[in-house]
């Protein structure tokens, strides 16, 4: 074992649980991920990460506590310890530290004594794209609703779109928890469901069945949201469950618009050949073209465009994405007209892109006159 790497050790024990995992197992998932592991007989590293069993930490604690030896992390209220990066020799100083539920030891050792809003590396996920103060809490059967709702909520990207970020979390939240509690079911399943009703969904709206597909594609969404947070709730998060999610996210926007103006003949609201073919191009261009201005914003600008400044952000919430279309999508299905949704769809595409473009043209400029662009939530507060 790597002795400049920290071990870990929990300590004490509960029966109760979050999102279907004791805590002190989720707690060792959550350092095995970044390569800290369990301390064994025989071995151990220069330093020892000492846990509490029933602590829940924010994933975005674990690195910083990792790279911060001599550190004690209170509760988010700083009233108690709940974890401490030591000298491996100060391991049974730190279990009487923690079980005893004082910080007097700690400032006899010289450790520092922070709450987890004080880890100023933990509180930008980049990841996540948002800044977010980290938790760390005691569970408490009383609060382990409250305290999953925290958890689940920590999960979120503070760059997204409106219905996932405002409509979905309350359901997603309890389907969510259901499976994690009562079901052997994993994201992959979750996300291969979701595969399949982007499927259905294209054959109902090329054949002009847009309730029934409107019904598959927000269900198909929906699921979208849950097999992401069940991967973060659960700390089951994998490379190939990545990959399959994004992969599709990325492919099927595109063919349910084609789909949906296929089905225009079949509905009874033709549009003139002219129309259909602009709409049409407009929107799978703008699709492709907005796609790449991401790209190009990440490989030359090391940055992702919609975390730049605040209205960066909020634009994401609303631009021509996949969400975002199918509310128009739905409304103009209600009033009866899809073909105006097929036009509609594309005239946002095009505002949406004529603001990408305005935002990295900016950008562009920002980098050449600062030499780097900084995201406003990696600033400090």
């Amino acid at each position: 074992m790597d002795r400049k790497r920290p071990v870990l050790h929990i300590v004490g024990d509960t029966d109760e649980r979050i999102f279907g995992l004791p805590a002190a197992v989720r707690s060792m998932r959550l350092f095995e991920r970044i390569g800290v592991h369990p301390a064994v007989a025989g071995s151990g590293g220069e330093t020892i990460i000492v846990v509490r069993a029933d602590a829940v930490l924010d994933p975005a604690l674990a690195r910083a506590v990792a790279e911060t030896p001599g550190l004690v992390l209170l509760d988010e209220e700083g009233r108690t310890p709940l974890l401490a990066h030591v000298p491996s020799g100060e391991r049974e100083t730190a279990e009487r530290l923690l079980l005893g539920g004082g910080v007097a030891l700690a400032r006899e050792r010289g450790w520092r004594v922070s709450r987890p809003d004080q880890l100023e590396r933990a509180a930008f996920q980049e990841k996540l794209r948002k800044r977010e103060a980290p938790y760390a809490l005691l569970l408490d059967a009383a609060r382990k609703g409250e305290i999953e709702w925290r958890v689940f909520m920590g999960t979120y990207k503070g760059a997204t779109d409106v219905v996932t970020k405002r409509v979905w979390p309350r359901p997603a939240f309890f389907v969510t928890r259901w499976l994690a509690e009562h079901t052997s079911v994993t994201p992959n399943m979750v996300t291969f469901l979701s595969a399949v009703l982007v499927v259905v969904a294209f054959g109902l709206f090329a054949k002009g069945q847009y309730g029934w597909g409107l019904l598959a594609a927000w269900l198909m969404t929906f699921l979208d949201t849950v097999d992401g947070k069940l991967a973060r709730t659960t700390l089951t998060s994998s490379r190939f469950g990545d990959i399959f999610d994004h992969g599709i996210d990325l492919v099927h926007p595109p063919f349910w618009y084609a789909a949906w103006a296929m089905g225009l003949q079949a509905a009874g609201h033709p549009l003139p050949p002219d129309w259909w073919w602009g709409s049409l191009i407009v929107i799978i261009a703008g699709y492709v073209i907005q796609r790449l201005m991401e790209g190009a914003s990440i490989a030359f600008l090391g940055m992702e465009i919609h975390i730049w400044r605040r209205f960066d952000t909020f634009f994401r919430e609303i631009t021509a994405r996949r969400n975002p279309n199918l509310v128009l999508l739905t409304l103009c299905w209600l009033i009866g007209r899809p073909d105006w949704g097929l036009v509609a769809v594309a005239a946002w595409t095009l505002l949406s892109l004529l603001v990408h473009a305005v935002q990295l043209a900016q950008a562009f400029a920002e980098k050449r006159r600062r030499g780097k662009l900084v995201s406003w939530m990696a600033r400090s507060a």
